[in-house]
């Protein structure tokens, strides 16, 4: 008997799966290929993008860095310059002086800016009309030989510029700036001179107003080619500011553009202190420009 062998279904179920699920691999792996070929085309697209607008972006920041940083620096500029316009207060190197025990004087070298000094004259200019001199008696400003000068009284606070000397002056003399008249500017031409005097007052008129002056901060505006010394001639000055003294004169000063003379009419008791007699010497050649600042007890009504 012929037996015939009949194919097994179930052999032939499994070919047949097997060759579909390899068809289906090469189309997954095709598929897998393409997507991550288009995959790396769009990484790489992504990423050319992503640089480009990253050194677009740094390039930007950049500019905006520099911009800012151009602006900041030109504000800055024009801040420092807007500070010089209003306070005037660029000076050079500062140091103080002391000139005499009898009467107490220090020299406070480059108190005043070159700025401050020409500012003061030109606020002083239209102004300026022959120097007085207290009467002894009456207590009113006369005209006398023994001062030939020409000045005038800025008002006490006027801008801020002087508002700014005044509270210098405050700092260095501990006398409040209330206590202070304007400040008085001075010129002095040629053969121009003011005779030894006091500053302390002795009229009761004047001393009713802040009782009398106690201590004078006196600013020199300019230099003086020759002359215009500040003498003090009962002076006794320190050992270290021989230099400054002439015998038979005592204590003598030169004017120097800047500096500033703080000398006490008063001894540490508020007693009148001889030694503060002080006069300005005739100008030879050139012209001096100075400022007073005459300090009261109390406060000095204006």
């Amino acid at each position: 008997m012929v037996c015939k062998v009949t194919p097994n279904s179930g052999q032939k179920n499994s070919e047949v799966e097997t060759a579909t699920s390899l068809k289906r691999t090469k189309r997954k792996d095709k598929n897998f290929i393409d997507l991550t070929e288009r995959k790396d085309e769009n990484f790489i697209d992504l990423t050319e993008r992503n640089d480009k607008n990253f050194i677009d972006l740094t390039e930007r920041k950049d500019e905006n860095y520099i911009d800012l940083t151009e602006r900041n620096a030109k504000n800055f500029i024009d801040c420092q310059e807007g500070r010089m316009k209003t306070s005037l207060s660029e000076r050079k190197d500062q140091w103080t002086e002391v000139l005499s025990s009898e009467p107490r004087a220090s020299m406070y070298h480059n108190f005043l800016s070159k700025e401050e000094c020409e500012h003061l004259i030109n606020l002083a200019k239209p102004f300026m009309q022959r120097s007085l001199v207290v009467d002894g008696v009456t207590g009113q400003g006369i005209l006398n030989s023994v001062r030939t000068s020409s000045g005038t009284f800025l008002e006490r606070g006027k801008d801020k510029i002087v508002q700014n000397v005044e509270r210098r002056i405050a700092d260095i003399t501990s006398i409040p700036i209330e206590n202070g008249e304007g400040l008085q500017i001075i010129h002095y031409e040629v053969g121009q001179k003011f005779e030894p005097h006091y500053d302390y007052n002795f009229n009761w008129r004047i001393t009713n107003n802040g009782g009398p002056r106690v201590a004078t901060v006196l600013m020199y505006l300019s230099d003086v080619e020759e002359g215009g010394e500040t003498v003090f001639p009962n002076a006794k000055p320190n050992f270290n500011s021989v230099s400054k003294y002439h015998p038979g004169k005592g204590l003598v000063v030169k004017p120097k553009m800047g500096d500033a003379l703080l000398f006490w009419s008063v001894k540490p008791d508020g007693s009148l202190d001889t030694a503060s007699l002080h006069g300005g010497s005739p100008v030879i050649r050139g012209s001096k420009w100075a400022s007073n600042k005459l300090l009261h007890l109390t406060e000095f009504k204006v």
